[in-house]
């Protein structure tokens, strides 16, 4: 079916929307990468370099596509990835989590969301919260407590990260507080999209900078740059930390970041019950391999050991079973489910889950698979030099 005004038939389509409509500071926050974009081009285009060996007859008539990501059963494998302060809509991440639990799936709220935690965790069941590495240990758990009171499941700390900012094309101007100032200097191109100040008009409200996730529940948030602050002056933890963390937390654990096996192995040292192959979408040390070309070598390493999730570079239905096939047991997905909220709210997240389900779907369709499990990686031409052949 070709793209029409209320529905759109790829990701594609979503971002070229998602331009369209969004003052160009914000699209820009959407789409960035690190120093010149090596990694995040790479996240995409590696995609690309696999191929399928399709079958042509005795083709299932029916696929399941249910899988269990850290104790939840979702009916696709693909999850919601946490991104940070949503300012594409005001329903933020909201919409988000309506759009997922209507799907079947289960969504990560960062800890950098634009809405508190206990508003996400009324309309959806199947809720990780994200954590960073920010203050104390102190400060760390009890943003996890306080997410577990809210409904969340399961706890991902996120750790590729470097805080390099920098990037050939420039940067978006951000500020602190969505000031008079401020809002005089987005005005010029903000009046050329009017349809989004309109979308916040209606809400009653502004494009909140605040993040409610990094304060105690009733206090005062954070804007964002006071919590990057934080961030970036807090230590680095070490996997004694880590350790510790996941006894503290004593429920489904997941490390986000992993792209070397040795990496993978110390995360099943600690008693991890997944990790995320991600390199941050391409936001953190450029040049990074793309996610999928680490995935191989860590699902050798670890594979049937941990749960394995793939985060970087999803576009389509046929991605998602490419990373299935070479060791994931599902992906998450954070630039493709923001071009869809920008493009059309909720019903634009809806589209693009379902573009996606449609895609694994149809793939598997083409290689004779009932299900993900019966995927393996005689079901991918990968081509020489295509993964990492270091096994450290």
């Amino acid at each position: 079916m070709a793209s029409t005004r209320d529905w759109f038939e790829t990701v594609a389509e979503a971002q070229r929307r998602a331009r369209r409509r969004l003052p160009a500071s914000v699209y820009l926050a959407l789409v960035a990468g690190a120093e010149a974009g090596v990694t995040m081009r790479d996240n995409v285009a590696a995609f690309g370099e696999l191929k399928f060996r399709p079958h042509i007859a005795d083709l299932p008539s029916a696929r399941d596509l249910s899988t269990t990501v850290m104790g939840q059963q979702v009916s696709f494998p693909v999850l919601i990835s946490p991104t940070g302060v949503q300012a594409v809509h005001p329903d933020g991440e909201v919409a988000v989590a309506r759009a997922a639990a209507a799907a079947g799936t289960a969504m990560g709220l960062s800890s950098f969301a634009s809405k508190p935690v206990e508003e996400v965790g009324a309309v959806i069941d199947k809720l990780f919260f994200q954590s960073y590495w920010l203050g104390s240990r102190e400060d760390i758990l009890a943003r996890a407590e306080r997410a577990r009171a809210a409904g969340a499941t399961g706890l991902i700390v996120t750790l590729d990260w470097v805080f390099d900012t920098r990037r050939d094309w420039g940067s978006p101007w951000i500020p602190e507080r969505l000031d008079v100032k401020a809002m005089a200097r987005y005005a010029p191109q903000v009046l050329l999209k009017p349809g989004y100040p309109a979308r916040w008009l209606r809400s009653g409200s502004l494009p909140d900078l605040g993040v409610p996730n990094l304060a105690a529940r009733d206090a005062e948030p954070p804007t964002f740059f006071g919590a990057y602050g934080q961030w970036m002056n807090s230590a680095p933890p070490a996997w004694s930390d880590l350790a510790w963390l996941r006894e503290q937390w004593g429920g489904p654990f997941m490390i986000k970041g992993i792209t070397r096996p040795d990496d993978a192995r110390r995360a099943v040292d600690i008693g991890a019950s997944a990790i995320s192959v991600s390199n941050h979408g391409g936001n953190n040390l450029d040049s990074t391999p793309a996610s999928i070309r680490c995935l191989p070598a860590v699902a050798d390493a670890v594979g049937g050991q941990i749960e394995i999730l793939l985060d970087g570079g999803i576009r389509r239905g046929s991605d998602v079973v490419k990373a299935i096939a070479l060791g994931a047991r599902a992906v998450m997905i954070g630039r493709a489910y923001l071009w869809g909220m920008a493009a059309a709210g909720e019903r634009g997240v809806t589209n693009v889950l379902e573009i996606l389900r449609s895609g694994v779907s149809e793939t598997l369709l083409g290689l004779g698979k009932s299900s993900l499990g019966e995927l393996s990686p005689a079901d991918v031409i990968v081509p020489a030099g295509f993964t990492l052949a270091d096994k450290q």
